[in-house]
């Protein structure tokens, strides 16, 4: 059974996210087969992947290594998705469907649920399903994937502070998602950059390193969920 490639990204990119390998580290295809579980074919496919996505590099005699993105390249991330992510609310509001709209409001009901209760973990996983919801309702593949990206990227070199009311933030959420629902699609990307302007605000960049000691790298194993491999 071949391991695709898109699962070992996919499980390399979270790594480098979490901060399991340090910004400038190497990553030796062997020793990410080991850790992975898997053959240096789709770990050296997933390399190339990451590379054009900008969290892998490749230099002279080292090989593949983790990027090291100036603070200036992190401060574009969060420009360009303040331009992005209201494209995509004014989009949904003329291409999304029902169950596009069951899903956002569900979420904006957790959410609001939650900020009542500060819990505010949940709140942090509700808030990227509820971004991720409303790119996917744009319809647009290239879109959708850019914003994928960005938000990785951004979780990458960002921590965010918990906003100090955070019922707020969901208000906001539940007023994009009524100019979605009703195809109001200016008042959704009005709302939207104001919103994405808001949260650019609560981000810090990350100064600390967040990796584990390297011995504990290349000790651990991380198999690759291999669910997609089977269908």
């Amino acid at each position: 059974m071949r391991i695709p490639a898109r699962s070992v990204c996919t499980a390399i990119r979270d790594d480098i996210v979490s901060g399991v390998f340090e910004r400038g580290s190497r990553l030796a295809e062997e020793q990410l087969a080991r850790r992975y579980g898997v053959s240096r074919v789709p770990v050296r496919e997933a390399l190339r992947t990451l590379e054009s996505e900008g969290f892998v590099v490749s230099r002279r005699h080292a090989g593949a290594c983790v990027a090291e993105p100036t603070a200036q390249e992190a401060a574009d991330l969060l420009e360009i998705r303040a331009l992005l992510e209201p494209l995509g609310a004014a989009r949904a509001a003329r291409r999304r469907t029902e169950a596009h709209l069951k899903v956002l409001r569900g979420l904006v009901r957790l959410g609001q649920e939650r900020a009542r209760h500060g819990q505010s973990e949940d709140l942090r996983a509700l808030g990227g399903w509820f971004h991720e919801t409303l790119a996917q309702a744009s319809a647009s593949p290239g879109l959708i994937t850019l914003l994928t990206q960005l938000r990785h990227k951004i979780a990458w070199m960002y921590a965010v502070e918990q906003p100090g009311q955070p019922g707020e933030c969901w208000t906001e959420h539940g007023a994009i998602v009524d100019a979605v629902a009703r195809g109001d699609a200016e008042r959704a990307r009005a709302l939207t950059t104001a919103h994405a302007e808001r949260m650019s605000r609560s981000h810090r960049l990350r100064t600390a390193p967040l990796a584990p000691p390297r011995s504990a790298v290349r000790g651990s194993q991380h198999p690759v969920n291999t669910a997609s491999a089977r269908h």
